[in-house]
């Protein structure tokens, strides 16, 4: 479990935002934490012929509003192109689902970005269909009225396709690495806690870890997709295009136990959007009922606590053991926060708290109320 200290309950208790919390310690009692597409059959449900950008840019909010604003500063702006793509990219850009059709790697690719830029997060994105696939989509029925299936048909594409605007966004596109893309502080994670804490922070242990969390993509799909990459300054690598993440503020989520699903809601009870998680464990469960926001961090730092009470302060950093974010709840000890391992979001286990994917995490940071509901079931 993860227990904010006493400077953190106090400033929580004056209202300061994540943006004043900075480097707040955040801190834990104990160490647990720890084919082929087949013929198309019968009628295809391809969309109608769109036009793609040939450049363009996500992680870009307009407007003055104080969420964009907010996300603004917390999720870099990524200028991409569709110029000179591979062949693979162009046929997951094309990429259309048909009924009968198995999900290989190219149509859940496309399909993995559909549901993420409806705002229905599946992880890391690595072109399987898989778990947190699976809950993705079913979380996007339910936002739409859709019967929940256990595999995906007909009505559910033709919902994720219907926005026009969406389908002119490419999945895979090209981007050119700058220096502050390679050029970035790293370090090799050793495993004890003691050990952590004397390092001057918890970066990134390489590039590919760091560009692989920039485009929300597991390490293996981007170094697939970039064989022959060595990612230094000034080369085009192909990689996963985000898109946008939602900006409807969030007054209440719902961190769902047997799904291992975060549901966010705005102030009139409407979906907005959804993340896979790890809820607790059976050795640390999560807490029941219905509980609050009353902190918001971005880099957190992170109190270890040995069995036999010794204290280890972890710097900030992604691979922080809460990641690279913390919103602290009414419930001592407990919270919502990032993760050092995205790709195995809802395949490990919490100390009792909701994890998210860093990404994840920092898009909800920008949008969740202070004081908004968070509730358990």
């Amino acid at each position: 479990m993860y227990h904010l200290n006493k400077v953190s309950a106090a400033l929580a208790a004056v209202g300061l935002s994540a943006a004043v919390l900075i480097g707040q310690s955040v801190i834990a009692d104990t160490d647990n934490a720890v084919g082929d597409a087949q013929a198309a059959m019968s009628k295809s449900v391809a969309t109608k012929d769109v036009s793609p950008v040939t450049n363009g840019v996500s992680q870009k909010l307009t407007g003055d509003n104080k969420t964009s604003m907010s996300l603004n500063k917390l999720l870099p702006t990524i200028k991409y192109s569709t110029e000179n793509l591979p062949a693979m990219a162009k046929k997951v850009n094309d990429a259309s689902w048909t009924p009968g059709t198995n999900i290989d790697r190219t149509i859940g690719t496309k399909l993995q970005a559909l549901l993420n830029w409806h705002h229905s997060g599946v992880g890391a994105v690595d072109g399987y269909w898989g778990k947190n696939t699976k809950k993705a989509m079913q979380a996007f029925q339910k936002a739409n009225g859709l019967s929940v299936t256990e595999a995906l048909n007909t009505e559910t594409w033709q919902a994720l396709t219907s926005d026009k605007a969406l389908m002119t966004q490419p999945v895979l596109v090209s981007y050119q690495l700058t220096d502050a893309d390679v050029d970035i502080k790293t370090t090799t994670i050793p495993a004890g806690a003691t050990a952590k804490a004397e390092l001057e922070g918890l970066y990134y242990e390489n590039v590919i870890e760091a560009l692989a969390e920039k485009f929300h993509m597991s390490e293996k799909y981007l170094q697939t997709l970039n064989p022959n990459a060595s990612f230094s300054a000034g080369e085009t690598i192909t990689v996963y295009n985000p898109g946008n993440p939602n900006t409807a503020p969030v007054s209440r989520v719902v961190a769902d136990k047997t799904t291992q699903t975060l549901y966010a809601y705005d102030d009139k009870g409407t979906l907005v959007a959804s993340y896979p998680t790890t809820v607790g464990s059976t050795a640390t469960p999560s807490p029941s009922g219905t509980h609050t926001v009353e902190v918001k961090v971005h880099e957190p730092n992170y109190t270890y606590t040995a069995n036999d009470g010794s204290k280890a302060i972890l710097p900030p950093g992604p691979n922080n053991p809460v990641g690279s974010v913390w919103i602290g709840l009414s419930k001592p000890s407990y919270g919502i926060h990032g993760s050092p391992d995205p790709a195995r979001i809802s395949r490990q286990a919490s100390a009792g708290c909701v994890r998210l994917t860093n990404w994840d995490a920092l898009a909800l940071l920008g949008v969740i109320q202070d004081g908004a509901t968070v509730e358990f079931k």
